[in-house]
């Protein structure tokens, strides 16, 4: 049955379905990109995969045609029934739960380690990313491919060259790697988002002893919550901080954006001890 699907247009038309703005939804078409995007983590034969915000299916498809066991969170119920359909259409590979992904222990879902793939409803691709991050090392999932808001992406993959690198960049890359895939077009979305997006692509790393996340994340977000300012001005309130920078070896009148991933890693190395 999966080569005589209907259209992806055919369904979203049959269900009345329209992209939600409040839920930061837009549909992805192009059976050629999201298989292509499906590609990105490697052999999904047999592979679980965890995707939120299917919406009508696009890339659920994809994915399931490139034989994953997907589980798909989606908290539109409008979606439902075009989920239903597709998983009918691939009995037993498709698991659909209608909740927040924000509200759920995605974790407990699974046995084994999930590739997570999803194209991102963008009010709250940011704050899954962190989320995920932040989980325990080696995390819970094998590896991340999601589309974001391209401006986003080139936040993720930034270097200390890039006027894009922030604390997003230092979160991502301290202990994964993280690469841009692919961009994506405006018009491959319906209806066209007003910005481009891109895919990218997150592998996890085994972490660097002695680190506390918490205190990474502490130390970034005062260092670039004010990036003009002098390390000495922005990180002061930060305990411990000032002390470090000095035993690294940092000159507290650098300024965030000059900072190395590997410099604030070995910074907050110190804190941590």
């Amino acid at each position: 049955m999966t080569d005589t699907l209907p259209p992806l247009r055919e369904v979203i038309a049959r269900h009345g379905l329209t992209a939600s703005k409040a839920l930061g939804q837009n549909f992805l078409l192009d059976g050629q990109l999201l298989s292509r995007i499906a590609r990105v983590p490697g052999d999904l034969k047999d592979a679980e995969v965890f995707e939120v915000g299917p919406g009508p299916g696009g890339l659920t498809r994809a994915l399931l045609q490139a034989g994953a066991r997907v589980t798909a969170v989606e908290r539109d119920r409008r979606c439902i029934p075009a989920l239903a359909e597709l998983g009918d259409a691939f009995p037993g590979k498709l698991r659909v739960i209608e909740e927040d992904a924000l509200e759920i222990d995605a974790a407990a879902l699974f046995e084994g380690k999930p590739h997570i793939v999803s194209n991102l409803p963008y009010n709250i691709g940011t704050a899954l990313l962190v989320r995920w991050l932040s989980a325990g090392w080696l995390p819970w999932w094998s590896s991340l491919t999601l589309m974001f808001q391209k401006e986003v992406a080139d936040r993720i993959v930034a270097g200390t060259d890039d006027d894009a690198y922030g604390r997003l960049a230092v979160l991502a890359q301290w202990r994964s790697s993280a690469k841009l895939a692919m961009p994506v077009h405006r018009s491959a979305f319906t209806p066209p988002p007003k910005v481009m997006s891109a895919v990218v692509h997150i592998v996890p790393q085994a972490a660097p002893e002695g680190v506390d996340f918490a205190v990474l994340e502490r130390l970034t977000g005062a260092a670039f919550g004010q990036r003009r300012k002098m390390l000495r001005q922005s990180v002061k309130g930060v305990p411990g901080a000032l002390a470090a920078l000095e035993q690294v070896g940092i000159e507290a009148t650098r300024r965030a954006e000059t900072v190395s991933v590997a410099e604030f890693t070995e910074v907050a190395r110190v804190m941590s001890a």
